[in-house]
């Protein structure tokens, strides 16, 4: 499942100013005589990507990667040594550099909701400094790969999609998780081999248009691959004319496959340039009437969630996708995940102090203190609301739950006992250094996904307007959160 790819070494995978902060902690600590301040910090995002009721999360395999092996070797110590900056002492420090802190997580395939702590990291604050970069890295990129994906594949329902982006994605890695990330929410393989290897995936594709044009003619060229992969044998139809030559030597190919007695478990043809509505409708009255019903019919070009409901609208005769540039890019969005300081812990008193960082844009306002998120599940067993609560607040099912809007405080929703359900979301993934967590395969993760999927209520599924998941703030979180505002104003 894992290979050498996620042992590489990371350490400096950080931003410049993160090792500044780092040692300015370090330094701290030492001339003041007191060990590093323990501190929470929050990973969460701001608004949905893509217009969507919620997303995604994937990434937390490879923040478990770099976390288990997150050290400086002596090569990194020599080229920090080069700024003339850092202090013999920091640098000593580093060589000796081990993960101590804690995480928790949502499981990776979860759903997850904009302002509530995906992750949470309790550690040292000149640790929890170092790792802020990475940990985005990671979560900002699959997380809005999959939330891609799962809008692709909801449009292309009942049909599969392929995740086709290797060659258009922005780097090796961005290929390799991206198409990690998009097969957890909803694709049915890659062409990406390496990943299908890494992680246990169908490897799939079809035919390039060099095999057509290698030969003297297009059927020949059809033939020859259906004899040499006849239980896979998607023929692309667009090199030359699509309904002139394409489809007419495509049957011709088939009806050669039954005259041979050769059997397909798959069969058909691939549309990859023209009007696609169009030419699928026609495609399909061209096999149906040479007896070839079951021949599917593949799409690719470009193609996202849009694209393809439009073409559901317009009647295509389409039976599997191929998406990659749209889907692996991200089509420009970003998810804009931040990792925000929350608490502080204070020796004297034993707590966590909360701390809340204030904007003019109402939107940067952070919740504080060390926090958990508790999932509320309806009469119905659907995802009701995310409730957010200090860490050491319990509920129990079996009393009255109040849930009001953090905003619209009025708007209130009292869950009697019996009715509702509610249950953790942060999962310990490392405590105190150790890994506590059992890594989840792709195929495990992808079933979490489906089964996340199906406590949602239809409008909240909607890809055009749908109902954002309610995230609320338990009434001493959201007391706390007020008293801290008008503190510090």
């Amino acid at each position: 499942m894992f290979s050498e790819i996620t042992k590489r070494n990371l350490a400096l995978l950080t931003d410049f100013y993160e090792l500044l902060m780092m040692e300015g902690y370090f330094s701290w600590s030492k001339k003041e005589r007191k060990d590093e301040l323990l501190v929470t910090f929050d990973v969460f995002y701001r608004n949905n990507p893509f217009g969507n009721g919620f997303a995604v999360f994937c990434g937390l395999n490879e923040i478990i990667d770099y976390l288990e092996n997150l050290k400086f070797n002596d090569d990194d110590i020599e080229y920090l040594k080069k700024y003339n900056i850092f202090n013999e002492e920091f640098l000593n420090y580093l060589k000796n550099f081990k993960w101590t802190g804690s995480v928790y997580a949502f499981e990776e395939g979860s759903i997850i909701n904009k302002k509530e702590p995906v992750i949470k990291i309790v550690a040292p604050i000149s640790q929890a400094q170092l790792i802020e970069s990475a940990m985005l890295c990671a979560f900002n990129h699959e997380t809005l790969i999959a939330t891609k994906a799962y809008r692709i594949c909801e449009a292309a329902k009942p049909y599969g999609v392929m995740e086709f982006g290797l060659r258009r994605a922005m780097s090796f890695d961005a290929a390799i998780y991206g198409a990690k990330a998009a097969c957890i929410a909803g694709c049915i393989g890659t062409s990406n081999v390496l990943t299908a290897k890494m992680f246990d995936l169908p490897a799939l594709g079809t035919m390039a248009h060099s095999w057509i044009m290698s030969f003297d003619d297009e059927l020949t060229a059809f033939k020859e691959f259906a004899l040499k992969y006849p239980d896979m044998a998607i023929l692309l139809v667009d090199t030359y004319d699509t309904l002139k030559s394409g489809i007419p030597n495509a049957i011709k190919t088939f009806d050669y496959m039954k005259e041979k007695g050769i059997k397909s478990k798959k069969f058909g043809i691939r549309l990859d340039s023209g009007d696609l509505a169009y030419l699928s409708k026609v495609a399909r009255k061209m096999l149906d009437e040479a007896g070839y019903k079951e021949a599917v019919i593949c799409a690719s070009n470009d193609l996202d969630e849009n694209l393809i409901m439009s073409l559901n609208m317009q009647g295509a005769q389409i039976g599997l996708y191929g998406v990659g540039t749209k889907l692996i890019t991200g089509n420009g969005a970003t998810l804009g995940g931040v990792y925000k300081l929350s608490s502080v812990y204070d020796e004297k008193t034993k707590e966590y102090k909360p701390k809340l960082k204030i904007s003019s844009n109402v939107e940067k306002v952070t919740n504080p203190g060390n926090k958990e998120v508790y999932r509320v599940y309806d009469e119905n067993d659907k995802l009701f609301a995310d409730l957010i609560a200090f860490s050491d607040e319990e509920f129990d099912e079996k009393k009255e739950l109040i849930l009001f809007d953090p905003v619209n405080t009025w708007k209130k929703r009292v869950m009697i006992p019996g009715q509702y359900k509610i249950k953790k979301m942060l999962k310990p993934i490392f405590v105190d250094g150790k890994l506590v967590y059992e890594r989840k395969t792709v195929a495990e993760s992808k079933r979490y996904f489906e089964n996340e999927l199906s406590t949602l209520y239809d409008d909240n599924k909607r890809l055009t307007n749908p109902k954002e998941i309610y995230v609320d703030l338990s009434q001493k979180l959201y007391d706390k959160k007020i008293e801290l505002l008008s503190i510090y104003n």
